[in-house]
């Protein structure tokens, strides 16, 4: 299996981390045009994840391939991997490392509809504990780790 390295977030990362976001969401929910979203998003990236969270970044051959985002009272609000890598342990190391910063529990919503995350995370030891509606009026399921 091709192999990747973890290393914290640097300035240099922003755009691609920013382009690989609108990919795999644009992917995700072909409906909705995050074109539209982009410069929202870059302002949440520089204003609230950014200044707030950890960020950890996968790599390959120089290339960011995925990333997650873990803030100090352990939510997980982004994990985002390149859809040519899921598969290969990336998503899981990702996550594995949010653990690690934050060791007595990880929190996150991830839409209802989101199947293939819910079932990610459910394997990777995550548990519903309520479900929302988020700003868009879309069903989200909030969800926790804690160590066994």
């Amino acid at each position: 299996m091709p192999t990747f390295t973890l290393r914290p977030y640097t300035e240099a990362d922003e755009d691609p981390a920013i382009a690989l976001w609108l990919r795999t969401w644009q992917l995700a929910y072909p409906a909705i045009d995050f074109t539209k979203r982009v410069d929202w998003w870059r302002e949440r990236w520089r204003t609230e994840l950014v200044p707030q969270a950890a960020i950890i970044v996968a790599e390959q051959d120089s290339a960011l391939i995925g990333f997650v985002t873990i803030d100090a009272v352990g939510y997980l609000d982004q994990l985002v991997v390149e859809p040519e890598h899921w598969g290969w342990g990336v998503a899981e190391a990702l996550v594995d490392e949010a653990k690690q910063r934050s060791p007595t529990e990880v929190t996150l919503k991830v839409n209802a509809d989101n199947y293939r995350a819910i079932k990610f995370y459910r394997r990777n030891g995550f548990a519903v504990t309520s479900e929302e509606l988020n700003s868009s009026g879309r069903p989200v399921l909030n969800m926790l780790w804690r160590p066994a």
